[in-house]
């Protein structure tokens, strides 16, 4: 199995990288100190397992596992025992280890990994046909009259009170209206809740920076909450 670990502490690194070098059913292809540089390295390519810290700067692990479309199996590695309950409400966590870890857990743990692993290998995977809404345009009542916003123009919804703000790349309109029902009504593929007051057109983002994103010259603040869903919708090199 192709395996790799995710720490931010270089000395738990190099220590299950070697129990990892004593197996020879698992092959370890990088070691990353941070979730961010792991990201950009599973857009591009699969493993099979993830050895996972919990407490990283930044991004936690749970924040990771958010991230991926198709998370590969994982086991967690932490110094933290507070988090086991948790960690079992993700069907890709297979064990949570707790640091130090001894050979022996270490063998258990990857004993469930290989049965998950070689489970899935079993499975024949079945797709069902997507059916896609063509529409690409809304209608918004202003001053009695009907005005039509296609999905690609607008750049930012937001909420202010009993209103929402709709910003297109060409002008804005102020619709006595919810953020919820509006959100109801745009694409998926195409837009974003990120913060309790603001949808996003995902593809209008110039620039990402710590909890904010810059779409044309308007700051949007992102909300904890709602960044891992950014992350995956992100084209990461």
């Amino acid at each position: 199995m192709n395996c790799i670990i995710i720490d931010d502490e270089e000395m738990a690194r190099v220590i299950i990288a070697q129990m990892i070098d004593n197996q020879s059913e698992l092959n370890l292809i990088e070691s990353f100190s941070n979730a961010i540089q792991a990201i950009k390295f599973l857009n591009q390519n699969e493993v099979d397992l993830i050895f996972l810290d919990i407490h990283m700067p930044d991004f936690t692990g749970f924040d990771f596992i958010q991230t991926l479309k198709n998370p590969p199996k994982i086991i967690l590695v932490t110094s933290d025992k507070n988090f086991a309950i948790e960690a079992f409400e993700y069907d890709c966590i297979v064990d949570y280890l707790v640091k130090p870890i001894t050979e022996d857990r270490f063998q258990k743990a990857l004993q469930k990994a290989t049965a998950t692993v070689m489970s899935n290998f079993s499975k024949i995977a079945t797709k069902q046909p997507v059916s896609e809404d063509t529409t690409k345009e809304f209608y918004v009542n202003i001053d009695r009259r009907l005005i039509k916003i296609e999905f690609e123009s607008v750049k930012v919804v937001e909420a202010k009170g009993d209103y929402i703000h709709i910003k297109t790349d060409t002008k804005n309109y102020i619709v006595h209206s919810t953020l919820k029902k509006i959100e109801d009504k745009l694409p998926n593929h195409l837009f974003l809740k990120v913060h309790r007051s603001f949808i996003i057109n995902t593809q209008k983002i110039i620039d990402i920076e710590d909890n904010s994103v810059l779409i044309g010259k308007e700051v949007v603040p992102v909300s904890r909450a709602n960044r891992p869903e950014l992350m995956k919708r992100l084209n990461l090199l």
